[in-house]
This record gives C-alpha cells, sequence and structure tokens, in this order.
C-alpha cells in the first residue's frame, strides 16, 4: 500500500475516534500512540487526494478535516488523560517538535503554553522523561513502571524524590491521628513534632 494512503488511514480512524463521542473515545488513546510512534501525523494524502505535511503536531492536532483533527490540544489530552503512554509519547512530541523555526518568538510561547501545569500526571511523566534523558537511572526506571501501569506518576515522583510524601489524617480522633504519625513519620520526627506541639508561644 502507498505509505501516504496507509497514513491517511491511521489518521481518519483516529480522526473518527475524536468525534466519534463517547462510544468511539475509547480508541483514542491506542489509535493516537499508533500515528505518533509512526509519525503517519506528519505526511498524509486526504480522501480527496490532497497531500498534506505537518511540521508541529500543534498544528496537525487543530487544523480542520481533512487536514488535520479539528480539535484542540487540551481536548485531546482530556481524552487520553487515563493513559500513561498516550500522555507521555503526545507530551514529548509536543514538547519536542522536529523542524520549524525554534528560536522564533511563536515557538517559544507554543513551548510555553503547551508546557504541563501543576502536578497532575503529564507533568509528572515529563519530569521523569526529561531526568531519564539526563542519565537518572533510576528515574528511567520510575518512567517505565509508569507507562507499564505498574506505579501511578505521583507514586514514581516520591519514589525518585522530586515531591515530598504526604498522607491524609482524619482529626476528629487524636488516637488515630498519632497512629497515622507513628505509621508514617520516623521517630525523630515525631519528638519534634511532640516538642513543637507543647511548646508554648
Amino acid at each position: 500500500m502507498n505509505p501516504l494512503i496507509r497514513n491517511r488511514n491511521m489518521v481518519d480512524a483516529l480522526a473518527s475516534a475524536v468525534r466519534g463521542g463517547s462510544e468511539s473515545l475509547g480508541q483514542v488513546p491506542g489509535l493516537l500512540c499508533r500515528v505518533l510512534e509512526e509519525e503517519a501525523w506528519r505526511h498524509f494524502t486526504t480522501a480527496l487526494g490532497k497531500e498534506v505535511v505537518h511540521v508541529r503536531l500543534a498544528d496537525f492536532i487543530t487544523k480542520p478535516p481533512l487536514d488535520g483533527l479539528g480539535a484542540s490540544v487540551d481536548l485531546v489530552k482530556k481524552i487520553i488523560a487515563e493513559d500513561a503512554r498516550a500522555l507521555d509519547l503526545l507530551d514529548q512530541e509536543l514538547q519536542n517538535p522536529r523542524g520549524g523555526d525554534h528560536t522564533s518568538a511563536q515557538s517559544k510561547d507554543n513551548n510555553v503554553i503547551l508546557a504541563p501545569q501543576g502536578n497532575g500526571r503529564a507533568k509528572a511523566l515529563r519530569k521523569l522523561r526529561t531526568e531519564a534523558e539526563r542519565g537518572n537511572e533510576k528515574a528511567a526506571e520510575l518512567h517505565a513502571e509508569v507507562l507499564a501501569d505498574r506505579l501511578s506518576a505521583h507514586a514514581a515522583m516520591i519514589q525518585a524524590g522530586f515531591r515530598p510524601k504526604t498522607i491524609s489524617i482524619p482529626i476528629s480522633k487524636p488516637e488515630r491521628v498519632a497512629a497515622y504519625l507513628r505509621k508514617h513519620m520516623p521517630r525523630e520526627s515525631l519528638l519534634r513534632l511532640v516538642e513543637l506541639l507543647t511548646k508554648e508561644d
């Protein structure tokens, strides 16, 4: 099969899933992974015979059909939010687009807009991936565990030392609070806490 037609078939399947409503949204993560891994979005022909070339993934996502998905980057991120592998591949391509002028003001603005915000999964995956690319073996192992759905992104960030461990404590019963703290805090920290709690202002 002609490679451009093969790419079109993958792009069309993804576009149909994105626009197909709740019944087809579950197919989006897998289809997106294939389109990204095989770079089908970069060069394809439409059903009308038009040859389409994209340099930036954001352009492919936002261009109207048949040239693109006709969606927003935020919408695609929401659809695939529970799929670590798809989210990681998407963020990686958005973070490091190939081709074009990356020194331009527009390119810099795009990078700022597309950077994951807050403490969500996408931001955690980018941090782990970036550290892995810098040679951090522990981050690389944890990143792989998250992509394989054997570990949450939040737990991986804690194990890597990039986030502090936090716990939720019900404060209605002092005995329960004490039990939680004894379980999760080292003795030295507990003694310091007692000192602070009993210290008079």
